[in-house]
């Protein structure tokens, strides 16, 4: 085989190799690593020693056929000591390996995470006016543009501040204090929430230290909730070294992480934005807005825009009947029983990638979470407390929130609901096609679903 750089890797057939092999081939010294996805499939890949996370993410995109929407990420996950990062999209995945130990259970993951680049999107949503404060060269409340050039000028002074706890070190217990995020570190006030220089005692600075994620912060670390993060000193595996902390929400959790992101890795995290919307100007494509979308009625001998929004659901509804019976006609040769109905509605279902059928509420919690907490990312999933009813798992305003879906039989026909029979669709393909297009009773449309990638 020969190595080059990202245009020639080959995907080896084994997945035998060490993780740490070495391999040499005229010149170029290559790697063979081993990356994961959720399903705990694995491939080895046979790679160029300058490799970057986005390298690798777009190696499995075309391997895989994914569709490259910019979500796709690699992940460092660090199993013995239970926490995780993201791995930005251009630091060298060997020098990442390099740092652990010979022994140690660590993985990389190939993983779709929406909520990478979501805040360069919508700052406000991972920045509460609370937890912010600006030099005093902005005057009043500032937009989201100018929310996030304070993050990227160097010139500019934002801060972030508020209460977490943090695990003593060599002790079993968590104590309470005020924190305030600046470009030169972190620090903590030893009197109540001031921020004078003679109260602020230092914690940790970013140019040599990672954030992580506490995978289970509550179990592991006996910390007083499950939103728990830690900073780690790049070169470092000893979990002495680790300043363990824990907010009281997940918001709050995700808005120091967030900010010690963009503290650490500056205008480099948003040309990481940008970089592949800038290649995607290059070869523009169609875009459609959904908004665009308008309900048409062409049964008469002229085609009307329906302006009704009632009108328009009962139109959908009922060409979503009409398809499905001509689809059960088909497969039943001319003859389509309820039972055969049923079977046909359990078949479309089963094969979609948003169904998670016998997936628990906890595993359904920590897979959208996986998948970025931003609003829409969802799951269909079976009922545990009610073997004939299912599941919708929807992320909204950082919160997972779990809605049930109930069959309701009218005529010997069964319909599925989300809002006591008040809206009824034949499957819950067709459910959530229209969910997606309208927000009805969630608090947002659908928008990002959860499929578990197999490598």
């Amino acid at each position: 085989m020969i190595c080059s750089q990202f245009a020639g890797l080959v995907l080896t057939a084994s997945l035998s190799f060490e993780m740490n092999g070495v391999l040499s081939v005229e010149g170029v010294r290559c790697e063979v690593i081993k990356v994961y996805s959720e399903d705990n499939s694995s491939r080895a890949v046979e790679v160029p020693s300058d490799i970057t996370a986005r390298d690798i993410c777009q190696l499995f995109i075309l391997k895989n056929h994914c569709i490259d929407d910019h979500s796709w990420t690699l992940i460092e996950h660090l199993a013995h000591l239970g926490i995780e990062r993201i791995i930005e999209d251009h630091e060298s995945v060997l020098e990442v390996q390099s740092n652990w130990g010979m022994d140690s259970d660590s993985r990389l993951y190939f993983r779709k995470n929406y909520a990478k680049y979501e805040f360069f999107k919508k700052p406000l949503d991972f920045f509460p006016e609370s937890m912010v404060s600006i030099s005093s060269e902005a005057n009043g409340l500032m937009n989201h543009s100018q929310l996030i050039q304070t993050f990227l000028n160097s010139s500019t002074c934002p801060e972030i501040h508020g209460f977490l706890s943090s695990k003593e070190q060599g002790r079993k217990s968590w104590k309470k204090f005020y924190f305030v995020l600046r470009r030169s570190g972190l620090y903590f006030s030893n009197k109540g929430t001031s921020k004078e220089p003679r109260h602020l005692q230092f914690v940790a600075e970013f140019c040599d230290s990672d954030v992580y994620t506490l995978l289970s912060a509550r179990k592991t670390h006996g910390a007083p909730t499950d939103y728990g993060f830690c900073i780690k000193p790049s070169k470092s595996s000893s979990a002495r070294d680790f300043k363990l902390l824990c907010a009281d929400v997940e918001q709050t959790r995700t808005c120091w992480i967030t900010a010690m992101r963009l503290f650490k890795f500056g205008m480099q995290l948003y040309q990481n934005f940008i970089q592949p919307h800038q290649k995607q100007k290059s070869s523009p494509m169609r875009s459609i807005s959904e908004n665009s979308l308008v309900a048409m009625d062409f049964s008469g001998q002229r085609s009307r825009v329906i302006d009704n929004p009632s009108e328009a659901l009962s139109v959908a509804v009922e060409e979503g009947l009409s398809w499905r019976r001509k689809s059960c006609h088909r497969l039943s040769h001319g003859s389509c029983s309820p039972s055969q109905s049923s079977l046909s509605n359990i078949a479309i279902h089963m094969a979609q990638p948003w169904f998670h059928s016998k997936l628990s509420r906890d595993e359904a919690h920590k897979l959208i979470t996986q998948h970025g907490l931003i609003d829409g990312v969802f799951l269909l999933r079976d009922s545990q407390s009610n073997p004939k009813t299912f599941v919708l798992s929807l992320c909204h305003a950082q919160r997972i929130r779990h809605f049930q879906i109930v069959p309701v039989e009218d005529d010997g026909e069964l319909f599925y609901s989300l809002d006591d029979g008040n809206t009824r669709f034949s499957d819950l393909l067709q459910l959530v096609e229209f969910y997606q297009l309208n927000r009805g009773v969630l608090p947002c449309k659908l928008k990002h679903h959860c499929a578990r990638t197999t490598l």
